[in-house]
């Protein structure tokens, strides 16, 4: 009898750490924002930058920006950067914020606020993410094509194909990891994948490391996951029919994930509680 209660106490014990994961809402942007896509935050100033589509995601109607938002969710800048299209993924290196826009790459100096670069991506149709390398060598995703091109001296060319609805990117380990459909995949120097995780509920758009070896995904549709490094996956967060997650920005130092909600028009702050 005793070792049966013991064996129980361990097992439940095992099941509660195994869903010690949760989510608890911290704030939400006080100003409404138009159709925010992805959030960049950048701990040494203590500020988020957040890209606007504000309009359809597919059209050149130059409606699109660049807002800037303080750590505690107040506005700093809504018009840090105007007049781009349907500005999706963005990633920062060396000073500078490279943000897809449809069928070109924006390089934005972080000091002037200005646009001192435009690439533009062959054949690209959706322009959705971008992760950069430790060597500055830029990965953008085109979910629609089924691409990820690389862009090297603002040059583009095609870097991997038939990868189903790529979309979010990240350089972790350095190994570029994708979120494809409903899949996590990771890419090594050679190209050659290694599935992490599958059969997400919706096709995957936000991907950050958690700092812990594992990783914060989100579905476009409305679901937050904690996924672990050995493909299994905790939701922590069902809000279809609600509001949209987008592309997640991350602060490991104090686990704050950050969500634009895309059609509810504002970012969300989350504690991640492990």
């Amino acid at each position: 009898m005793k070792y049966i209660l013991s064996t129980t106490l361990l097992f439940t014990a095992l099941s509660l750490n195994a869903q010690s994961t949760s989510l608890k809402e911290i704030w939400k942007s006080k100003d409404q924002l138009a159709v925010p896509e992805s959030v960049v935050y950048i701990p040494q100033k203590q500020q988020m930058y957040v890209s606007l589509i504000d309009g359809a995601a597919n059209k050149k109607d130059t409606k699109g920006g660049i807002a800037i938002l303080n750590r505690d969710g107040s506005t700093k800048n809504l018009t840090w950067i105007t007049g781009l299209n349907a500005p999706k993924g963005m990633a920062i290196y060396s000073g500078k914020l490279y943000v897809a826009d449809l069928d070109v790459v924006h390089e934005i100096d972080t000091a002037t606020a200005k646009i001192t670069a435009t690439i533009r991506v062959p054949e690209a149709v959706f322009l959705n993410d971008i992760a950069i390398d430790r060597l500055g060598i830029i990965y953008v995703s085109d979910t629609r094509t089924n691409k990820i091109h690389r862009i090297i001296n603002n040059k583009s060319e095609i870097y991997l194909e038939n990868v189903t609805a790529a979309n979010g990117l990240k350089f972790i380990n350095n190994e570029l990891h994708v979120l494809s459909g409903t899949k996590l995949l990771k890419f090594n120097k050679h190209k050659v994948a290694t599935q992490i995780a599958e059969d997400l509920e919706a096709s995957g758009d936000g991907l950050e490391p958690d700092g812990r070896g594992n990783f914060i995904v989100t579905c476009w549709e409305g679901i937050i996951y904690h996924i672990k490094k050995d493909g299994s996956k905790q939701k922590l967060l069902d809000v279809r029919g609600k509001m949209n997650t987008a592309d997640i920005g991350y602060d490991p130092k104090n686990k704050m994930l950050y969500v634009p909600t895309f059609n509810a028009n504002s970012v969300i702050a989350y504690k991640m509680e492990f």
